[in-house]
C-alpha cells in the first residue's frame, strides 16, 4: 500500500486528464441509477478524488483554468439560450425575482449572522452576500429537457444577473473598504467603468459578430471567434474590478441574435461545454469541500446550518413571492427555485475575498470556519437544486412533449431541392430555422439527375453530402435522395408525394440571360405541379445575421387553406433568429395573423402596418436595411389572395430589394381552390387545428 500511495496524488498531465474524463463518463452513469442528478454526481466525485478525500488528484492549475472556463460557459450559455423576444415581455418578472432573490436572503442572512452567529456588521454583510448570490449550476438539466426557452427559465436567468450584479457590487464595496487610498470617488469610478464597458460590449460585439459571420462560414473558426469574445468580455470586466461572469453573461446576451438555437454553431457550443468544461468546473467545486473538517470542528456544523437555512429559505421565498405576484403555477415556481437556489461562482468569490482580508488584529474577516461552511453551503444547495430541477423539469417535459407531438408531428416534413453548389449552405441553414425545434421528423434533401446528363450525378452527390454535414452539425437528421428523372419538375413533385412533404424549399433562379424570367422556367413549372407550400429563397447575407423580417401579406390570405402553416413557419423563423417582424397587409388579414399567433402562444415581437400601396413598394423599401429579410406571401393563379400587383412584383424586387435577402412563400393550395372559395363565402378564416 505504501508503494501504491507513492504514486498519488497523480502529477502526470496525461493521467490527470484520463481520471477526469473517466469521472465525467462514469460518475453520472452510476449515480443516475440511484436517481441522483449527474451534476450532484460530479461534485461528489470531486470530493472523493480531491485533497480532502482519497487525494488521487490535487486541485492544480488545470482545475483553475478549466473551472473558470466552465463557469463562464454556464453564464454564457444561459444568456445565449434566452429568447430575447420573451425577455422583453417578462423583464418585470425577471427584475422582481432578481430583487427578491437578493433582498430576502441578504436580509435573513444579515439578521442570522449578527443575532445567531454573533459576527460583526462587516463580516455579516459579506456572509449575507453569499446567501443572496446564485449560479445557474442546474441549467444543463433544463437544456437536456429542452425547456431553455420556457417563461420561468427566462425569468430565472434574467433574475440571476440582477441578483449576482447586486451581490458583486456588495463584494466590491466591502473589499474596497480594506484597500489603501480608497476615496468616495472609488465607488463612483467603479460604476462608471462598468457602465462604459457594458456599453462598449453592447455596441461593438454584435457589429463585430455580424461582420465576421458574413465573411467566414467555417464552423471551427466561428466557434473560436465566439469563445474569444466571451473571454474578452469576461477579462475586461475583471480588469475594471468586477467578476468575469458578468462579462460572459453580457457577451451571451449581445451574441444571442447571431447564434440561433437550431444552428450548427449553437450545437458546437453546447456540446463542448456540457461534455468537458462544465463537468470540469463541477469536479473542481467538489475538490474544495473538506468533509473531515466537520467532524473535527462541531462549530462548522452550526455555522453551516444557519447559512444553509437562511440561503434556501431566502431563495424559496423569492420564488414564492414572484409566483404570487404574477400568478404563476406551482411547477413554474419550483423550476425558478431550482435554478436560483444553487451556489458556486459568486459565493466562492465572496468567501475567498473575505478570507484573504486581514484585519488590524491579525485575524481574517471570514475565518476558516466560514470558509468550510461555505463549501458545505455550495454542496447542499447544489444537491437540493439538482433534485428539485430534475423532478420539476421532468414533469413539465412530459406534458410539453405530448403537446408538441400532437401539434407538429404531421406538419414538419420539409424537402430541400438542391441544384446549385453555391446555394446548399443557405438553403439548409434556412430550413433549420423553419423547422420545429426538437422535431423527430428529419429534413429531406433531393438532387434530381436528368437521364440525358448522367455526369451531373457526382456533383449532385457532393451537394447532398454537404447538406448532411451541415444538418449533422446542428444535431438534425437529414435524409438524402438522388433521383433519376426525365425532367426536374417531375422528379421533385414525385419525391414530394413519396415523402409526404409539407414544404418545398428551393433557391431563386439566377438569370444568365436578359430574356429569362425572374422565377425561371423551373420555379414556374413547379408552382403549377406542386400544390404544397413552396419557399423560394435568395440569400445575400447568412440568415443568422438577419436583424429584422418584413412580412408582406396579400388581402384574403387568411382564407387560404395554407394560412396556418406559413404563419407557423414565419413565427418559428423569427424565434430562431430572435428578430422583430414588421407585418404589412389588410386590416382583417393582420388581425387574423395576430390572433393566430396569440392562440399558438408564439412570443413573436411584431409591428402591424395596414398597407394598400402594393403597386409601388418604395415606402417599404425605405424601411429596410441590408441586414433585413423581405418575405412575400404570394398566391398561385386563380386563388383568393391572388392580386394584380403580383405580376409586377419581380420588377419591384429587382428595383428596391436587389441587395436584400428574399423569401417568396407560396402557401399550400388545394388543386381546385374549392376549400378557400367555400371559406370566403362563409365569411370566416379557414379553420386551423
Amino acid at each position: 500500500m505504501a508503494e501504491l500511495a507513492a504514486y498519488f496524488p497523480i502529477a502526470d498531465p496525461t493521467w490527470i486528464f484520463f481520471v477526469v474524463l473517466s469521472l465525467i463518463l462514469f460518475a453520472p452513469m452510476l449515480l443516475e441509477r440511484l436517481r441522483i442528478p449527474s451534476i450532484v454526481g460530479l461534485i461528489f466525485a470531486g470530493i472523493v478524488i480531491g485533497p480532502h478525500g482519497f487525494h488521487i488528484l490535487d486541485r492544480d492549475g488545470s482545475f483553475e483554468l478549466f473551472g473558470k472556463v466552465g463557469l463562464y460557459y454556464i453564464m454564457f450559455l444561459a444568456s445565449l439560450e434566452m429568447n430575447l423576444q420573451d425577455v422583453q415581455k417578462i423583464k418585470r418578472h425577471a427584475l422582481t425575482l432578481g430583487l427578491l432573490s437578493f433582498l430576502i436572503p441578504i436580509s435573513l442572512g444579515l439578521a442570522a449572522n449578527i443575532y445567531l452567529l454573533g459576527y460583526g456588521l462587516t463580516a455579516a454583510v459579506l456572509m449575507a452576500a453569499m446567501y443572496a448570490s446564485h449560479t445557474l449550476i442546474t441549467y444543463p438539466i433544463v437544456l437536456r429537457y429542452g425547456l431553455s426557452r420556457r417563461k420561468s427559465v427566462s425569468i430565472a436567468v434574467g433574475g440571476t444577473i440582477v441578483a449576482d450584479t447586486l451581490t458583486l457590487l456588495v463584494l466590491a464595496v466591502v473589499g474596497g473598504m480594506f484597500k489603501e487610498h480608497v476615496t468616495g470617488l472609488y465607488w463612483v469610478w467603479l460604476v462608471v467603468k462598468v457602465i462604459l464597458l457594458s456599453a462598449v460590449i453592447i455596441f461593438a460585439f454584435p457589429r463585430l459578430g455580424r461582420w465576421f459571420f458574413r465573411r467566414y462560414d467555417d464552423g471551427v473558426v466561428q466557434y473560436i471567434f465566439v469563445l474569444s469574445l466571451v473571454f474578452l468580455g469576461a477579462g475586461l470586466m475583471e480588469f475594471v474590478g468586477m467578476e468575469g461572469i458578468l462579462g460572459a453573461f453580457l457577451a451571451g446576451i449581445v451574441l444571442n441574435r447571431l447564434i440561433p438555437p437550431s444552428s450548427p454553431l449553437m450545437n458546437h457550443l453546447e456540446f463542448v461545454g456540457n461534455a468537458l468544461f462544465i463537468p470540469y468546473f463541477l469536479i473542481g467545486v467538489g475538490m474544495l469541500i473538506n468533509v473531515r473538517a466537520f467532524t473535527e470542528n462541531t462549530g462548522i456544523l452550526i455555522v453551516s446550518a444557519v447559512m444553509i437555512g437562511s440561503s434556501i429559505a431566502g431563495k424559496w421565498l423569492a420564488a414564492y413571492g414572484t409566483q404570487k405576484i404574477f400568478r404563476m403555477n406551482t411547477l413554474e415556481r419550483n423550476l425558478m427555485f431550482g435554478l436560483t437556489n444553487s451556489r458556486a461562482a459568486a459565493t466562492l468569490a465572496v468567501v475567498l475575498v473575505g478570507y484573504k482580508i486581514i484585519l488590524p488584529d491579525g485575524s481574517r474577516l471570514l475565518n476558516e470556519t466560514v470558509l468550510n461552511a461555505a463549501m458545505m453551503l455550495i454542496l447542499v444547495t447544489c444537491v437540493v437544486s439538482s433534485l428539485v430541477t430534475e423532478r420539476t423539469a421532468g414533469r413539465i417535459a412530459v406534458s410539453t412533449v405530448a403537446e408538441d407531438e400532437e401539434d407538429h408531428s404531421c406538419r414538419d416534413r420539409i424537402l430541400i431541392a438542391l441544384a446549385n453548389p453555391d446555394t446548399v449552405d443557405p438553403l439548409v441553414n434556412v430550413a433549420l430555422m423553419l423547422r420545429t425545434p426538437k422535431s423527430p421528423t428529419p429534413l429531406t434533401a433531393l438532387n434530381v439527375v436528368l437521364e440525358d446528363n448522367p455526369s451531373a450525378r457526382e456533383n449532385g452527390l457532393k451537394q447532398l453530402e454537404r447538406a448532411v454535414h451541415i444538418a449533422a452539425a446542428a444535431n438534425v437528421k437529414l435524409v438524402t435522395r438522388s433521383r433519376w428523372s426525365v425532367n426536374v419538375v417531375s422528379g421533385i413533385s414525385h419525391t414530394m408525394k413519396e415523402f409526404d412533404a409539407t414544404d418545398l424549399l428551393i433557391g431563386l433562379h439566377q438569370k444568365s440571360r436578359l430574356t429569362e424570367g425572374f422565377y425561371g422556367k423551373l420555379s414556374t413549372d413547379l408552382l403549377s405541379a406542386v400544390e404544397k407550400q413552396v419557399f423560394i429563397y435568395r440569400a445575400v447575407i447568412p440568415v443568422n445575421t438577419v436583424n429584422r423580417l418584413h412580412l408582406l401579406i396579400p388581402r384574403k390570405a387568411e382564407f387560404e387553406p395554407g394560412f396556418h402553416l406559413w404563419a407557423d413557419r414565419i413565427a418559428l423563423l423569427a424565434a430562431q433568429i430572435s428578430c422583430r417582424v414588421e407585418a404589412y397587409g389588410g386590416r382583417g388579414t393582420l388581425a387574423a395573423l395576430k390572433e393566430y399567433w396569440e392562440k399558438r402562444k408564439y412570443s413573436t415581437e411584431a409591428g402591424w402596418h395596414v398597407y394598400n400601396e402594393w403597386h409601388d413598394m418604395l415606402s417599404i423599401a425605405h424601411e429596410t436595411r441590408q441586414d433585413h429579410m423581405i418575405i412575400f406571401v404570394m398566391a398561385r393563379r386563380g386563388t383568393l389572395s391572388r392580386h394584380n400587383y403580383m405580376e409586377r412584383l419581380p420588377e419591384q424586387i429587382e428595383r428596391y430589394f436587389s441587395l436584400r435577402n428574399i423569401l417568396l412563400l407560396f402557401p399550400l393550395q388545394h388543386a381546385t381552390g374549392q376549400a378557400s372559395t367555400s371559406a370566403l363565402r362563409a365569411g370566416v378564416p379557414v379553420k386551423v387545428r
